[in-house]
């Protein structure tokens, strides 16, 4: 039985893991929530990913070994540039607009990718992932709702967020087929801490014990959360375990709602999850398309 046969047959536990990844990563979003205004965006972003930096421990002898080429260490420099700038209009974000609008409009990563594979990589754009994408910017345009309503800063933050992960994204993926995975992730995490570390600099402020310990938290719960990711993609394929992802948007709806008195938008709502489905589409699409690459259809010579 191949991988994908075995990976088909756990569902439940690729369903399982997504929850919880969707669980820490609202956790992140909740507890950067309640730290509002303690600490200032650039400082808080630093610290979040110096803490974070002992759970790269593990990752160093990997790193190390690496046969690391100038033009390799040229595209984690660019990661890690883009990675600071999406990290820091993230931060900010949380300070400006509701956790809902910050987790829908989010989801926008994955389509930016999808453009920027089809533009820089030569991916094929077809027009059934086309009718997807633009699906997914009807979504964002219905939670934006310009000229209907007076956007903030923090959506345009969230826009520039997207933008920048799903670039990063792209250079990870490209480095992914020369090095393991352990040092896309510790470089990324070095990278983006001293890229942090001059904006922090410029604004510091005193940080108390307990704000160290909030922040030790929420390094916690973002890397339990990819963690977690990790092994639902391994227990199952990307068309079960993307929809899951729509509860993440429910639970951040219903955790700013019960604790941040922030009121519940409905357009928000229906934007994210139109976006939501556009994406699991995508996913969808580009799983079936791996597994027809990787097991042709053979022909029986008579």
């Amino acid at each position: 039985m191949d991988q994908n046969a075995q990976q088909a047959d756990r569902p439940l536990a690729g369903v399982f893991w997504m929850i919880v990844t969707g669980l820490c990563f609202v956790a992140v979003t909740a507890t950067v929530k309640y730290m509002d205004g303690s600490l200032p965006a650039a400082q808080f972003a630093f610290l979040r990913y110096f803490l974070g930096l002992i759970f790269v421990i593990p990752m160093i002898r990997p790193m190390l070994n690496a046969p690391m080429t100038r033009q390799m260490l040229t595209l984690f420099s660019i990661r890690g540039v883009l990675q600071t700038g999406g990290v820091i209009c993230w931060f900010y974000a949380m300070s400006q607009i509701t956790i809902a609008e910050v987790t829908a409009m989010n989801y926008l990563s994955p389509v930016y990718i999808t453009i920027g594979a089809a533009l820089f990589l030569g991916e094929k754009f077809a027009a059934r992932r086309l009718i997807a994408v633009l699906a997914a910017l009807v979504g964002a345009l219905i939670i934006l709702r310009p000229g209907v309503r007076e956007l903030s800063s923090g959506h345009f933050a969230m826009i520039f967020t997207a933008i920048f992960f799903a670039a990063g994204y792209l250079i990870a993926k490209r480095l992914s087929g020369q090095v393991s995975a352990a040092v896309v992730i510790g470089m990324l995490s070095i990278t983006v801490t001293i890229g942090l570390a001059p904006f922090a600099w410029v604004v510091w402020q005193p940080v108390s014990f307990e704000q160290a310990a909030w922040m030790l938290l929420v390094a916690a719960f973002a890397t339990g959360g990819h963690y977690a990711m990790t092994l639902a993609f391994q227990a199952a394929p990307v068309s079960v375990t993307q929809p899951v992802t729509f509860l993440q948007l429910v639970w951040a709806t219903l955790l700013g709602a019960v604790f941040f008195a922030e009121p519940v938008d409905q357009w928000v709502v229906l934007g994210g999850s139109l976006i939501i489905a556009a994406i699991s589409y995508i996913s969808w699409r580009e799983a079936r398309l791996k597994r027809q690459k990787s097991n042709p259809v053979k022909t029986v010579s008579s």
